[in-house]
Order: structure tokens, then C-alpha cells, then sequence
């Protein structure tokens, strides 16, 4: 072997394994609901946004929806209010609404794009309330489980449900070159404010825009068959079928659940992909095997 060859891909391999991927979604609007361990660790949080920059730089359409639990919690601590959970939901009173928005719609939203810019990206940051982006209805939970009694509505609050998105918003920024991010907080019929779950908002705004592609960040590897390997790809119906039968569990019910809704609505492929792996996005995007698992139709 002489000492120009290398038993290891160099990095013109890898970008020749990228181009095919840079030329088929270019143009392509993606979707991609940052949260989990991806937002809190520092190099991560560099490495997502470089990789949010250069999606744009190579011609693709990259739209930020964000989530912020950890941060939540740690300012409703700070200011000693006790914090619930309803079916996994935070249950919000007027008071958390306050806290949520401010920190969801102020310090993270403006924490990211800060991030983006400073790689180079021209973010603006958006809540679902500027210009009627995300129109919201309150959610109602009806508990089943009681047996023979009644089902029961359990209230979480100022908890929403997507009505609407307007695309329009989205469109208008994207085409001038701006990479919208998005906190996942609606405005009601009457004005009121609801917090939505960030997954959720991912998938109606994938649907709304006619994005090729929503990326779920998560802090697991992907979707796990019966005996805990990671499933590269599977359509629909499988996916359905497994979440019926119990093989998919807690919190990927809903993560499962949303990409069969987005892909119910037009978009292609959801992936669904490990945010602690550095360059996540990327790797999943741009390489031949991928990292996690994608849902087609």
C-alpha cells in the first residue's frame, strides 16, 4: 500500500458519497424538531448548528422547531413554582404559560439563533403566535382506562392542539434566505396563549409546507424492533402495526405517531435519529447507510 491510500474514507470520499444526496434535495424544504440532549451539550449545540448553516449554504430549506423542557423546569424551579405532569403533558396554569413562553419564545429561540448566525446562517427567530403562524385549540385528554365507568376528560391546562399553520410566513423567509426557528407556542380564537408539543408542531408545519423531510432529534438511537435492534426503515403500516401490538413504547408512541401524521399529509419520510451522536443531521442526510430509522409511506 503505498502512503497516498488510506484503509479509512478520507474526505473526499465522504463528499463524493454526499453529492448524490446535496443534488437530490436541493431546493427541499426539511423540517428538523431540535430538543433532547442536543440542546443542552455545548459541542452539540455547535454542531447542530453548523449543520442547520450548511444545509442552507447546499440549497436545502432547513425550518427549526425547537423544544425546551430541561430549561423550563430549571426557571419554574428558580422561581418556585411547583411544576405537574398529565399523561406525560406539563400541565399549565396561567402562571407556567407565563414561564414557558418566555423561556421557549425568548431565551432558547433567541439562544439558537444566535448559534446559527454565528456559523455563519441568517436565522430569525419565530413563536407560533407572530403573525398567526401556529393557530392553536385547547387539548382535552380523555381517559379510557377507568373500565366500565364513563371516560373521564382530563384537563392539562393551556395545553394546545395544532388548528393551523400558515405557510405562508415560513415561504415568504425561507425564499429570502432565512432559516426560520420556530418555538412551539400557539395562539387560540380568542387570543389566548397554549404551549404545543414541539414534536407535534414539527409535523403539522412538515405537512403545512410540503416538506421532502421531517428529522426528529431524539436521545435514542431510533425505532427498536422486539429484540432491541435498531430498524434502519420501515413503512407505515409496519410502523403502526408495531406501536399496536406493544413493541413500541413510551415515548416513541407519540414520535411514531406524529410521523405517521406527517406522512399521511404529503411529506415523504420522517427520520427519526439520535441527537447525542455529533452531526446527526448530516450524517443522516448525507450518508448512504444513515443513523437512525426512517418511516416512508
Amino acid at each position: 500500500m503505498s502512503n497516498g491510500e488510506m484503509m479509512e474514507p478520507n474526505v473526499a470520499d465522504i463528499l463524493i458519497e454526499a453529492l448524490p444526496y446535496i443534488r437530490q434535495f436541493s431546493g427541499m424544504s426539511i423540517v428538523v424538531k431540535y430538543g433532547g440532549h442536543a440542546m443542552v451539550d455545548e459541542q452539540l449545540k455547535n454542531d447542530f448548528a453548523r449543520d442547520i448553516t450548511l444545509l442552507k449554504f447546499v440549497g436545502l430549506h432547513p425550518v427549526v422547531v425547537h423544544g425546551g423542557g430541561p430549561q423550563i423546569n430549571q426557571v419554574l424551579e428558580k422561581m418556585g413554582i411547583k411544576t405537574s405532569f398529565v399523561r406525560g403533558m406539563r400541565f399549565t396554569d396561567e402562571e407556567t404559560m407565563d414561564v414557558v413562553e418566555m423561556v421557549l419564545g425568548g431565551k432558547v429561540n433567541k439562544a439558537i439563533v444566535a448559534q446559527i448566525n454565528r456559523h455563519g446562517g441568517k436565522a430569525i427567530g419565530l413563536s407560533g403566535k407572530d403573525g398567526g403562524l401556529i393557530t392553536a385549540e385547547k387539548l382535552t385528554i380523555m381517559d379510557d382506562t377507568s373500565g366500565d365507568k364513563p371516560p373521564e376528560i382530563i384537563d392539562p391546562g393551556l395545553v394546545g392542539n395544532v388548528k393551523r399553520i400558515d405557510p405562508d410566513i415560513i415561504a415568504t423567509l425561507s425564499d429570502r434566505g432565512f432559516i426560520p426557528v420556530i418555538a412551539p407556542v400557539g395562539v387560540g380564537a380568542n387570543g389566548e396563549t397554549y404551549n404545543i408539543n414541539a414534536d407535534l408542531v414539527a409535523s403539522k408545519v412538515a405537512a403545512a409546507i410540503g416538506a421532502g423531510r421531517l428529522i426528529l432529534l431524539t436521545d435514542v438511537d431510533g425505532v427498536l424492533d422486539s429484540e432491541g435492534n435498531l430498524i434502519s426503515s420501515i413503512n407505515a403500516a409496519d410502523a403502526g402495526k408495531m406501536v399496536a401490538s406493544g413493541v413500541v413504547t413510551g415515548g416513541m408512541i407519540p414520535k411514531i405517531e406524529y410521523a405517521l401524521d406527517a406522512i399521511r399529509y404529503g411529506v415523504e419520510k420522517v427520520q427519526i435519529i439520535n441527537g447525542r451522536r455529533r452531526h446527526a443531521v448530516l450524517l443522516e442526510l448525507f450518508t448512504d447507510s444513515g443513523i437512525g430509522t426512517e418511516v416512508v409511506a
